[in-house]
């Protein structure tokens, strides 16, 4: 039987002279020829081979744009180039192959040559591959949504979340801007008796105060001008399931009564209809400002926000989980990879340090921006600082800092990061560190990191 790990996809428009000696006994090879992409992609689809040729001559001298996505539908599979004479010399050819190949290889071909090369792909792409699968692939966004990390302050998020869906009761979501509080909501509802029913989310801070009211409790036809037709509501919409009121403290005062009235019985009048309605909803809220301060002011309304209190989560910003950075960047790195270029490999050392020293204002949101954004641009085969448009800053002023300082500061950056990749197991870490689990519980305890942990959480 021979060996499928030798599997190679040929795409090219013919088959050229030399590749028929790399499939005789002496090589091995196996090549699979196509020189149609619709019959390329269902290849890639049902088993894509550990490395693929790419033929850059005939129709495919000028790659369009269904093969650069067709080449970015197997991102682990790397691909050879075979170039005729003179190819070298045009731009775009050479751009492309720098974007998405691993290697290129002259026409005609040299069967000694062409052999070394992939022999020394695939054992590249092998790798690569035990890499991954070491790192581990990223938890599914939908169905079976979760947070990302392993921080003190995550894990108290899950375990809150856990708990509050077990339970028929408003929650409020209180957190800042980009921290995953709609995610969080996600969670509540899929672990909650009403997950099979619809989840429906609407953003009070992003309607027009006057359309407010109609969105959220409905019409009658003729209620107001270009009412032509009755609407249902979203309140009426997730009956059985669960609606999510995002930026809750931006709902106008007036429509707060109505909202009130709604948790409290749970009737509501569309507008322009003279009967109640009853519908069977469970309500979530979210806020990133301070409710307990709007009602001092008088901005919103004391009796609804202790009526949305019942439970509490909140989610944490990232500067409070600066472990859980590295698992993030990974995880939506393998999220946008069909966006990048086949040679991106994951993020520099500096770049992972870089992003721990960040503040992140906008928090998981600013990161899955400034990732993807770097996977786009980057050119290189590791995202750099610069990429992420980050500048390293050693996290010391530069004013009165000692040598002792520095060497303080630097120790414990390495110790929280090595308890972070190894889950907070003392004595993998130890061992990462070069050191005694004596040693790394000395350090723990000089630097006050448990403790530092702890109030994170």
């Amino acid at each position: 039987m021979r060996d499928i790990s030798r599997r190679v996809l040929l795409l090219g428009d013919h088959r050229p002279a030399g590749i028929t000696a790399l499939s005789m006994p002496q090589y091995s090879w196996q090549f699979l020829r196509t020189g149609c992409l619709a019959e390329a992609e269902r290849i890639l689809g049902a088993c894509p081979p550990p490395l693929g040729i790419i033929l850059l001559e005939g129709t495919h001298i000028r790659p369009p744009r269904q093969l650069e996505r067709l080449l970015n539908l197997a991102p682990d599979l790397l691909w050879v180039a075979l170039l005729p004479p003179g190819s070298f010399q045009d731009e775009r050819v050479t751009r492309f192959i720098a974007r998405h190949c691993h290697a290129c290889l002259p026409l005609p071909l040299r069967p000694d040559q062409a052999n070394h090369v992939l022999e020394s792909t695939l054992a590249m792409a092998s790798l690569l591959k035990r890499a991954s699968s070491a790192l581990g692939k990223p938890a599914p966004s939908r169905p079976g949504v979760t947070l990302v990390g392993n921080s003190p302050a995550i894990q108290r998020l899950l375990r809150d979340i856990e708990k509050i869906a077990m339970v028929d009761a408003p929650v409020l979501i209180t957190g800042e801007s980009g921290t995953g509080k709609e995610l969080t909501a996600r969670m509540i509802h899929e672990r909650s008796s009403r997950r099979a029913g619809p989840f429906n989310a609407i953003n009070c801070g992003a309607l027009p105060a006057g359309l407010i009211q109609s969105e959220l409790f409905g019409h009658e036809k003729g209620a107001f001008t270009g009412a032509d037709r009755r609407k249902v509501g979203i309140i009426e919409s997730t009956a059985g399931g669960t609606l999510f009121l995002d930026e809750i403290g931006d709902l106008p005062l007036e429509l707060q009564v109505n909202l009130l009235r709604f948790l409290e019985d749970h009737r509501f009048l569309r507008l322009g209809a003279q009967r109640e309605s009853e519908v069977d909803v469970r309500v979530l809220a979210a806020t990133h400002i301070d409710l307990e301060l709007a009602v001092r002011e008088g901005r919103f309304r004391e009796d609804l926000y202790h009526r949305l209190n019942v439970l509490q989560a909140r989610t944490p910003p990232l500067r409070e989980r600066p472990e859980d950075i590295e698992e993030l960047a990974s995880h939506f790195f393998q999220q946008f990879r069909s966006e990048a270029s086949c040679r991106l490999r994951g993020f520099s050392h500096d770049s992972l340090i870089t992003m721990r020293q960040h503040p992140w204002p906008g928090n998981v949101r600013e990161l899955i921006n400034r990732v993807r954004r770097a996977m786009v641009m980057c050119e290189q085969r590791l995202i750099t600082p610069a990429a992420l448009g980050l500048e390293r800053r050693n996290g010391l002023s530069r004013e009165g800092v000692s040598l002792e300082m520095i060497r303080d500061s630097a120790e414990r950056e390495a110790v929280i990061a090595a308890l972070a990749r190894n889950r907070h197991q003392v004595l993998h870490a130890a061992r990462e560190l070069g050191v005694s689990r004596a040693t790394l519980y000395r350090l723990i305890e000089k630097h006050h990191i448990h403790r530092t942990l702890e109030e994170r959480a």
